[in-house]
Order: C-alpha cells, then structure tokens, then sequence
C-alpha cells in the first residue's frame, strides 16, 4: 500500500483526451524553468549518490530563491528521506521529525497558493507529493490510520492534477504508480482487497506504460521511476534481465549509493547468480569500513548477511560464521531485531550445527527465541533444538 501514496503526484494518462472543463494549466508553472529544473538535477545527482551535504546545499539556495515556494522544502525534505531510507530495517527515527517537519512546510506553503487560486498547479503537485512520500513513512512505520490519511489526501490530487493533460514524462510517474499497483497488490495481497474497492479502477498495463515513459524521458523523477520498475521485476513479475537492466542503471549512474547497490545484490541472489552478488555486497562492507556516508551500520548488517550466505553456498562455515556474527554486532543498538538480524543469528546456528557444535548451535536457537518472531523463525528453531540442521 505504502506505493500508492506516492500517486499524489499523477497527472493525465498518455493517449487520454483532455477532460471536458479542464481548468489546471502548467503554463507559469516552477517546473516549467530549466534553470531550476537544472539546479534541482544537480542536487538530485549528489542525493543519490548519498552526498548530502552538497544535495542541501543546492536545495538551500533554490529555497533562497523561491521563498515562499513549497519546492525548496519538498526537495530538502527528500535529504532527510535518503538519511531515513538506508535505517528502514534498524527502526532508527533520528530523522524523522525533520522530515515530517519539512512535509509540514510543503502543505502549509501549498495551501497558501490554494487560497488564492485553488487551481494552482504547482500548490497541488507538492502539496499531492508531500502527503505520498509522509504517507509512505508512516506506513513504513506502521501508522496505518495517518498513511491512510495521507494516502486519500494525495489521491484526491491524483485526479485534479490530471485535468492538466500534460505529456511532461516527470508528471506521469503517479499516475503510472497508482494504475500498477492499484491493479497487482490485491492479487499479492488479498487481505487489502476491501480497502482498495472504492478506490478507482486502475490499468496494469498502462501503468507500466508510464513508468517507463518516465524511467526514460524523465528529468527529476527518472531515477524513482527506475528504482520502481526494479521492484516489479524484483518482486511483482520476477524477470532477471530487465531486473539486472534497471539495478545496472542505478548503480551504474549512482556508483556511490550504497542503498542501490544493495538492490543489484539481491537481483543476483534471487538467480542464485551469488558469485556477481558478492561483488555488490562486497563493494558496501569496503565502504561501510571506509565510513562512506550513507554507508550505514543497517545496510552492511545486509551485506554481511548476505556475504554469510554466499559463504555457507560454498561450504566455507569459519567465513559464514564471522559474517553472521557481524550481522550481530552491526545490529545490536537497533531498537528493533530486524529481519536480517533474527535470520542471520538462525543461519548461525543451523552453521554451527554443519560444524558439530552442537552446544553453540542450541545456545543461538535460543537466542532466536528471546527475538519477536520473524515469518516462521521460531518454528524453525524449536526444530533445530529437537534435531541439529542438516544440508542434506
């Protein structure tokens, strides 16, 4: 669900005719500047490649520049939301008031232009935009009734701005995320079937469409654009080349993220091509160790606890067991046991159990135990207890 909330920034849909009584023009419009659409590119370039200070700082002076526009909070609050991302699984909220304080701007900055013309384009594409990306925290966060909240608010946008008819491939980007999702989470997710019956119907295929025409045309939501069609061929319609195509373009463009780069290495574990994922988890323990920023105690607990599977594919558990272990210590101040934490201490004992040691190998199933339980973790370990893990 946290997906569609991104919707608020939809515009009309490729091929529609423009609506009857269309009054939303972009003609004036902020985004129709190429200076600042070169700034905000400029700064967008350092974000993603996790160089923060040099993305506020670019983001500082359009803000200078536009002051009582909502683009200069909208694109600081987005450096805010590159320093949340790489601590999803850690649970770490250090940065989530000043996101939420920034959104907060955007929306009072929106609703200000709103009174004056209640038609303003630019007022309704951020304010749409603020509620989506506030939206997708919160249900990250698992606040489901203010995700909720946020999520109608920016699909009310969703059809307001399409009144525009504009073929700008950036103003796609929702409309193509919410004609997707809209149409394969209740076949993934049956249980949210009931909550999507009164939203509208929505085109797979046009979706897709979109998507794509933004990942290639695409000036300032290019990159996100990309980074959802590798979740659909990661996740929702498994295709290993057009998967590898898309993770190759971001860490390709953004060599220094290592959030992306984390992404091409589970593209290649999913193919058991572990050889290739190696390389890319490899690649974020030398820059974790090195304190690259963005580089985070969260994302090399990831690598670790991949590079510790790659080394049990080979058979070599002294390795297994030091990358198991340093998932542990990379996630010992998390304020939640992530999911990579509870596997990797699983792995660890069914390792020790490859071993013949026994004694340890009980010791951590249950240790996996004290954990909250994490899918079918806790079944897992009780069975190991009763009978050592065996390969075979």
């Amino acid at each position: 669900m946290a997906c569609l909330f991104l919707a608020g920034t939809a515009t009309a849909q490729e091929g529609d005719p423009p609506r009857r009584g269309a009054s939303i023009t972009i003609e004036g419009s902020i985004l129709s500047n190429q200076e600042l659409i070169r700034d905000a590119e400029r700064g967008l370039h350092h974000l993603y490649n996790m160089e923060y200070g040099p993305a506020d700082s670019v983001f500082i002076s359009i803000e200078n520049r536009y002051p009582d526009h909502p683009v200069g909070p909208f694109l600081r609050s987005l450096v805010s939301w590159w320093r949340i991302l790489p601590q999803l699984e850690s649970g770490e909220e250090a940065q989530d008031e000043a996101f939420y304080d920034a959104m907060a701007r955007v929306i009072k900055r929106s609703e200000r232009m709103l009174d004056k013309n209640r038609k303003d384009f630019d007022a309704m594409f951020f304010k749409g935009a603020a509620h989506g990306f506030r939206g997708r925290l919160r249900s990250n966060r698992e606040e489901w009734l203010k995700a909720g909240k946020d999520g109608k608010a920016a699909l009310e946008y969703v059809f307001e701005i399409a009144e525009a008819d504009t073929s700008n491939a950036d103003f796609q980007f929702g409309s193509g995320v919410y004609n997707y999702f809209a149409s394969v989470i209740p076949k993934k997710y049956p249980i949210v079937k009931p909550i999507l019956f009164f939203f509208p119907s929505a085109d797979r295929e046009l979706g897709l469409r979109l998507l794509k025409q933004t990942a290639t045309k695409g000036r300032l939501i290019q990159t996100e654009a990309v980074y959802f069609l590798l979740q659909i061929y990661l996740i929702y319609e498994p295709d290993f080349q057009r998967a590898v195509r898309y993770a190759s373009w971001l860490t390709g463009k953004y060599p220094d993220n290592a959030f992306f780069r984390l992404m091409e290495g589970r593209v290649y574990v999913k193919w058991s091509r572990w050889s290739r994922a190696f390389k890319a988890f490899d690649e974020v323990t030398t820059g974790h160790a090195a304190g690259k920023p963005g580089y985070t105690d969260a994302l090399a607990s990831v690598a670790a606890f991949y590079t510790g599977r790659y080394h049990v594919q080979g058979s070599r558990y002294d390795e297994a067991e030091i990358s198991f272990l340093a998932v542990d210590g990379l996630t010992a101040g998390q304020k939640k046991d992530s999911r990579f934490r509870i596997e990797a201490a699983l792995r660890l004992g069914m390792v020790y159990d490859l071993q013949g040691r026994r004694q340890k190998a009980e010791r951590t199933y249950r240790h996996v135990l004290d954990m909250r339980k994490n899918g079918d973790s806790h079944k897992r370990a009780k069975k190991y207890l009763k009978s050592p893990y065996n390969s075979q």
